[in-house]
């Protein structure tokens, strides 16, 4: 139970941008009051033993981290650090598969983008297209999206720009159509010939949002944009020790700040009355001068009893696994260990991309179900005991796309069942041996293997329809109604600290700092 009556802020949810608001307040000198719902503070970014018997830290839910702002880290004094990946990514592809604009390969191989020798990164492009061409242009496409980065990477932790600003700030006229006016296909397919490439580039823009490379809505573009330019640079880094390495950091840095952190009470209703306002929890009630929500727009209206807005809706398969060694390729080119410390994108061609969206936009599960996968313990081998290290295991993460979750509404179970023996079938189309047989056994002798659908997203973390962004992804500039930081909503005392804030989205903080300065500084210029 919380130690006093009142507090000058009151934080709905312990996930990572909860604490990020708690400890910026308390550090600030304000009573802060977290409240979580689940035994321990994390949410979705947490490390579990998710194996019987087996002494592996998962990063079960979120995984990577790119987005989150070195600014936040150095002014929490946060003992967390990340590591970068050299191989950006690989894509395995058939002989059977042809190229475009060229005649079909001689036999099967692999695109490896090797992000410090660009020269072998050359060699793979012409491999597989026959020339330089998409090399060429992949250079200048992420040149281009790089300056971008570096231009409005640092404006999500500040006042909102309006839309005039940031395309000011951007300064680059051919981009910013690129980016923020076209559908993101017209773009691809301009720069791009080849359809391994094209579909490698496209996938950023559908991970966790159910979309397509020509929808005019652009929510493809809104998701790409936060995939390229976090940090400032777009890189995607391993956190060190998972993802709970950052979270334990956090909830630590807002304790010794002073921030009373409660977990185990699930809040039921948010009251205010403009000025003022109340939480209420399981077996009593605290008032606050702010309420900080770390949780989903659906989920707020639901605590202060307001209509629900339109239901968002996840869309993929996130599974986690333990080998007792990595899995042979079918290209030999490659050693599985640069393959899969990488991104190793599986079934993700621009056709493919667009039939599997076809289908599961359908109602179908896809016939080729289009996923990626990474090594953490490649990279960060700590999360394993000594023993695992020692014996050759490894952890795999895959993440399945298009995989709406009303295709799990009838047979929740089945259709995980269904769809994830889908997806491995098509990894395995890649492998010179079953991953079946690389995968470790738990203490009671079964697969290290688990899926998590939208449906298990809702039920365990709190995900609504499972999204891992809350609602969809939104421009980083002020537009009608979305305040001064992203975070405002129509209660002046009522505060959105989550992904589904204006500059949300993954694993960031930025929700959460920017909820703490909307407190601490108002709109002060």
């Amino acid at each position: 139970m919380p130690e006093r009556t009142s507090y000058d802020a009151v934080i709905v949810g312990g996930g990572h941008n909860g604490l990020v608001a708690a400890a910026y307040l308390a550090r600030a000198g304000r009573s802060v009051l977290l409240l979580e719902r689940l035994p321990a503070t994390g949410g979705a970014a947490v490390s579990t033993q998710a194996f019987a018997g087996v002494d592996a830290r998962l990063s079960r839910y979120s995984y990577l981290v790119s987005l989150l702002p070195r600014k936040i880290t150095e002014e929490l004094g946060l003992r967390f650090a990340v590591r970068r990946r050299r191989i950006s990514s690989y894509t395995p592809y058939g002989a059977s598969e042809a190229r475009s604009g060229s005649p079909r390969p001689k036999a099967g191989g692999g695109l490896l983008v090797d992000s410090e020798d660009p020269s072998r990164t050359r060699d793979a492009f012409v491999r597989r297209t026959g020339s330089e061409r998409d090399f060429e242009a992949w250079q200048r496409f992420y040149a281009m999206t790089r300056r971008v980065a570096e231009r409005v990477f640092p404006t999500l932790t500040g006042p909102l720009p309006s839309r005039a600003q940031l395309e000011r700030t951007v300064d680059d006229p051919a981009a910013w159509e690129a980016l923020f006016e076209r559908p993101l296909g017209e773009t691809v397919e301009a720069v791009f010939e080849d359809d391994l490439v094209r579909g490698i580039v496209l996938t950023d823009a559908l991970i966790g949002t159910f979309t397509h490379a020509h929808d005019a809505s652009l929510r493809q573009n809104r998701c790409f944009l936060y995939h390229v330019i976090g940090g400032g640079t777009g890189d995607w880094d391993v956190p060190v020790g998972g993802m709970g390495a950052l979270t334990d950091a956090l909830a630590g840095a807002a304790r010794a700040a002073g921030a009373e952190i409660v977990t185990g009470c699930e809040v039921t209703g948010i009251e205010t009355d403009g000025a003022y306002a109340e939480v209420v929890f399981e077996g009593g009630r605290v008032g606050a001068r702010h309420v900080l929500v770390n949780a989903s727009p659906h989920t707020l209206a639901g605590l202060l009893g307001e209509p629900l807005p339109p239901r968002p809706e996840g869309a993929q398969l996130k599974v986690n696994m333990l080998l007792s060694r990595l899995p042979r390729l079918r290209d030999t080119s490659v050693d599985p260990r640069e393959a899969f410390a990488g991104t190793f994108h599986i079934a993700e061609s621009y056709g493919q991309l667009a039939t599997a969206y076809e289908e599961a936009d359908a109602g179908r599960i896809p016939s080729a179900p289009p996923s990626e996968i990474y090594c953490h313990s490649l990279t960060d081998p700590s999360i394993l005991s000594p023993e695992l290290a020692g014996r050759g295991a490894h952890t795999l993460t895959l993440f399945g796309l298009h995989a709406p979750a009303r295709l799990f509404a009838a047979d929740p179970s089945g259709t995980k069942d269904a769809l994830l023996k889908a997806t491995l079938a098509q990894l395995d189309d890649v492998l010179a041996e079953p991953l079946a047989d690389c995968l470790a056994l738990d203490a009671d002798g079964r697969p290290c293997i688990e899926a998590k659908s939208p449906p298990d997203l809702e039920r365990e973390v709190g995900l609504p329809g499972g999204h891992i962004f809350h609602r969809d992804l939104s421009w980083p500039y002020a537009s009608p109604g979305t305040g001064r930081w992203g975070v405002e909503t129509a209660h002046p005392t009522v505060l959105l600290c989550g992904a589904g804030a204006v500059r949300g989205g993954g694993v960031s903080g930025i929700p959460g700092h920017n909820a703490a300065m909307a407190v601490l500084l108002g709109n002060q210029e």
